[in-house]
């Protein structure tokens, strides 16, 4: 059966429409991409790249290949230079894919990198794809979790000021994120009991409390819980010694407590072929890992493997449903 996979470009200005028109049709996949027709044409000409998606006529008619699926852009666009009066375009692409998927006419989601400072200078609050869609799905309890071959990192919280980050660290909070993400390592990964290695939030766990009390009052409370009702879970473990390979023999994922905690680690790892995957949506998405390289947009220059990868592991894991 066909996997139907909506792609959605994300910043105009930005290269995601260069990765869009550098897609390969996919084997036994349709690629739908949801953007502005102009937009892709006049990026596949200054790529000198050959370009003709077929129209998209709804999933009855599904067949491997790529398609378009077209949204105007609210303003004419020019590579590198974001324009906020596009960001209303960019949240339609979003809407069109997730409403797509929340139907059935869509079996995943595949984002490009948007531009957060557009969107917000247009006056739309907007944090972040995996927040976005989580309110439009309805979805009490997203997961962020970026995964580069073996290696999967979750985040107990997304995009917060460092600041905040203590105070969103309770107990609630983590048992929901925790419950989410071994879901899902089952239900979308086919992991059918999966390992967890968590971090602390503070240098060296901690340190027994001299170092900040998260650990005690919220951390290890919640991990002896969930391991209670059948959770592998091993942790607090202090952040700088979670990612070596002692720790995370036999470990499926690693929990860390924030974004920089945790993502700079999977980056490093393999940054041209890692990719971000929203837990907890009824739907499956990913995305590139990185952002819209305003620089490189129109230049030929930037690398598709990202959204490659993106798109081949929401096809697998349509399969997997």
């Amino acid at each position: 059966m066909i996997s139907v996979i909506a792609l959605t470009p994300g910043e105009p200005a930005g290269i995601g429409p260069d990765l869009c028109v550098q897609i390969a049709p996919p084997a036994g996949a349709a690629a739908v991409l949801i953007a502005d027709p102009e937009v892709l044409a006049d990026r596949a000409r200054r790529l000198k790249r050959a370009f003709a998606p077929g129209e998209w006529r709804g999933r009855g008619q599904a067949q491997a290949g790529v398609f378009l699926l077209p949204v105007p852009a609210a303003a004419p666009v020019t590579a590198g230079r974001p324009d906020p009066a596009n960001a209303p375009y960019v949240i339609k692409t979003l809407e069109t894919a997730a409403d797509g998927c929340l139907r059935g006419e869509f079996d995943a989601l595949v984002t490009g990198p948007v531009h957060k400072g557009a969107i917000n200078d247009a006056g739309i609050p907007f944090t972040g794809h995996t927040e976005f869609l989580a309110a439009r799905a309805g979805c009490a309890q997203p997961v962020m979790m970026l995964a580069a071959g073996s290696l999967r990192v979750a985040l107990a919280t997304t995009h917060l000021p460092l600041s905040e980050v203590p105070r969103a660290i309770t107990r609630e909070r983590l048992r929901a994120v925790l419950e989410v993400l071994h879901r899902d390592l089952k239900k979308r990964f086919g992991i059918p009991d999966p390992a967890v290695l968590v971090c602390g939030l503070n240098p060296h766990a901690g340190e027994g409390g001299h170092m900040g009390r998260e650990e005690i009052e919220v951390i290890e409370p919640i991990v002896r819980e969930l391991a209670a009702r059948g959770m592998r879970l091993r942790g607090p473990v202090p952040a700088d010694t979670a990612f070596i390979p002692a720790q995370l023999k036999g470990v499926d994922a690693v929990l860390a407590m924030y974004h920089d905690q945790g993502l700079p680690v999977i980056k490093h790892r393999d940054f041209a072929h890692a990719v971000n995957v929203t837990l907890g949506l009824p739907f499956v998405r990913t995305s590139v890992d990185h952002g819209t390289a305003l620089e490189l947009a129109g230049t030929g220059k930037a690398d598709p493997s990202s959204l490659h990868a993106a798109l081949e592991l929401a096809i697998e894991l349509t399969r997997k449903k």
